[in-house]
C-alpha cells in the first residue's frame, strides 16, 4: 500500500530508494522499516529539505553587521568595571560600559581608580643599578665637556674599580658586612688562605692602598706603628687588624672612600694632562715601595685596580651579589702588567729553587728563549715572555712553548684563586717552560 504522493499530480521521480516507488522491492524508507510500520500518515509524508544556497556563493555583497547595544542595569554595569579596566570585557560590554561612564559620575570615578590600580600590576623589576652605569654617564659627560683636570689614563682603571666596589658596598645590609671571606694566594708552590669578613677585606684594601697614598704625600691610614710594620702589604694588613679593638664594620667604608678619592685627586692635579710626564714628582714614574720590590706609580695604580676587582668579586660571592669583570680595555692593561712582571717572578722562583735553571743566558736586551702567552676573550692578546733572564727580550724566532688561557682565568690565576692546572686551556711545546710560567703567574699573588 503506497502513501500519498507528495508531488501532487506531478509525475513521480524515478528514485529507486523512494519508498513510494514500486521498483523498491522492500517498499522501505531510509530507516529500513516497512512503510507504515509504527508511523502516522503525517510522519510518512515528511521529507528532507533541499540544501540552501549561501549568500557568499551568489557574488552579492554581504550585509553590514551592526552590533546591537546591550541594555544592562546599573548594578550589572558597575560589576563589569573591574573586567573593563583589565580589558577583559567583550566588545558589546565595553561599548555599554563606556556609554554608561559618560553619564554616571560615581562609576566614572571608580573606573579611573581601577585603571590606575591596573597600572601597578606589572612584573617586578630589579632595583640594582647597572654597575657600568656610572662609567657610561661619566664618559658621556666628559665627551660633551672635557674636564679641566682629567684623570690620567693610567689611573682610570683604579677610579673605575673603586667606584664599582663602592656601588656594591652601598647595596649590602649591616649584617652582610660580617659575612665570612677567605683570602687566597700562593706562597712558593703552596696555596695559603686567611679568614676574614667583608669589612676585613675593605680594611685590607685600605691598608695596601696606603702605600700609594704615602708615596703621594698623603696621610697613612696606619698610625703609631713601626716602619717595619708598614713595610709590606701583609704586615700592614695584619697590623691594621690587630690594632682594631673590635671587628671592623661598615664604618670602614667612609675612610676607604676618602682615601681612594684623595689618591685620584692627587694624581689628577699633579700629573701632566698628557699623562706622559708629570709636572712634579707625583708623575706616573714615581716609585711606590712594596717592601721586597717597587713599582712605578702608573703600574702601582694598575696593581691596586686589579686587587680591588679581585676582592670585590670575593665580597660579591660572599653576599650573593652579581658582579662583572672590568671593561675589556682595563682588563687588557691588568693582563699586560702581569705579563710584564712574569720574567722577574720566574727569576725569583729560580733563585728559590722552585723553577728549572736557565738554559741560555743572553746579554740584556738580546733575544732569548721565549714562551708565547696567548690570552683569549675580551681584553686578551699575545705576549712574548722571556724565560731565562728578566733582561732578555722575548722573540717569536726563539719561541719554545705556547700556552693559551682565558683572560679572566689568567687574572684569577695571577690572584691565586685558581690553580695552574685549572687555568691552562691549551699547551704546546716545552712542558717544563709552560709549568714554570704558570706557577710564576700564580706567584704574583699575595695577601
Amino acid at each position: 500500500m503506497s502513501g500519498p504522493n507528495p508531488f501532487g499530480n506531478a509525475e513521480q521521480p524515478d528514485n529507486p530508494d523512494n519508498p513510494d516507488n514500486p521498483d523498491n522491492p522492500d517498499n522501505r524508507d531510509g530507516s529500513g522499516e516497512p512503510e507504515g510500520a509504527g508511523r502516522s500518515d503525517a510522519a510518512a509524508s515528511a521529507r528532507i529539505p533541499t540544501p540552501r544556497s549561501s549568500v557568499e556563493d551568489t557574488g552579492r555583497p554581504l550585509p553590514d553587521h551592526v552590533p546591537q547595544p546591550l541594555v544592562l542595569e546599573h548594578r550589572v554595569l558597575k560589576s563589569l568595571l573591574g573586567a573593563w579596566a583589565l580589558a577583559a570585557c567583550s566588545a558589546e560590554e565595553s561599548v555599554a560600559v563606556e556609554e554608561h561612564l559618560g553619564g554616571c559620575g560615581p562609576c566614572a570615578e571608580e573606573a579611573l581608580r581601577l585603571r590606575d590600580a591596573v597600572g601597578l600590576l606589572h612584573a617586578e623589576e630589579s632595583l640594582d643599578l647597572d654597575p657600568m652605569l656610572r662609567s657610561r654617564v661619566l664618559e658621556r659627560c666628559l665627551n660633551r665637556r672635557p674636564p679641566r683636570i682629567p684623570v690620567p689614563e693610567w689611573a682610570t682603571p683604579y677610579d673605575a674599580e673603586t667606584a664599582r666596589l663602592d656601588a656594591l658596598l652601598q647595596d649590602i645590609g649591616d649584617s652582610e658586612w660580617h659575612a665570612p671571606i677567605r683570602l687566597r694566594w700562593y706562597e712558593g708552590d703552596d696555596r695559603v688562605s686567611r679568614k676574614t669578613t667583608v669589612a676585613g677585606v675593605l680594611t685590607h684594601l685600605m691598608s695596601v692602598d696606603g702605600l700609594v697614598a704615602v708615596a703621594l704625600g698623603l696621610d697613612d691610614p696606619l698610625f703609631g706603628v713601626t716602619p717595619e710594620e708598614r713595610r709590606t702589604p701583609e704586615s700592614r694588613t695584619e697590623t691594621f687588624w690587630k690594632a682594631s679593638h673590635f671587628p671592623p664594620t661598615r664604618a670602614v667604608r667612609g675612610p676607604w672612600r676618602e682615601q681612594s678619592h684623595a689618591v685620584i685627586r692627587t694624581v689628577s692635579f699633579a700629573a701632566d694632562p698628557s699623562g706622559s710626564a708629570g709636572r712634579t714628582r707625583t708623575s706616573g714614574q714615581l716609585s711606590v715601595p712594596y717592601g721586597d720590590f717597587t713599582l712605578p706609580l702608573r703600574d702601582s695604580m694598575l696593581d691596586r685596580a686589579f686587587e680591588c676587582w679581585v676582592h670585590a668579586e670575593d665580597i660579591a660571592e660572599a653576599v650573593d651579589y652579581p658582579y662583572e669583570p672590568p671593561s675589556p680595555r682595563h682588563l687588557n692593561r691588568m693582563i699586560d702588567l702581569a705579563a710584564r712582571l712574569l720574567p722577574d717572578s720566574l727569576a725569583a722562583r729560580r733563585r728559590a729553587g722552585l723553577a728549572a735553571p736557565a738554559r741560555g743566558l743572553v746579554a740584556a736586551g738580546a733575544p732569548g728563549r721565549t714562551l708565547r702567552l696567548e690570552v683569549e676573550g675580551a681584553g686578551g692578546g699575545e705576549w712574548l715572555i722571556a724565560l731565562d733572564s728578566p733582561g732578555a727580550v722575548g722573540s717569536a724566532e726563539h719561541e719554545v712553548a705556547h700556552v693559551a688561557l682565558d683572560g679572566v682565568e689568567f687574572c684569577r690565576l695571577a690572584a691565586g684563586h685558581v690553580t695552574p692546572e685549572e687555568a691552562a686551556a691549551g699547551q704546546d711545546g716545552d712542558r717544563e717552560a709552560i709549568h714554570d710560567v704558570l706557577y710564576a703567574t700564580a706567584s704574583l699573588s699575595r695577601m
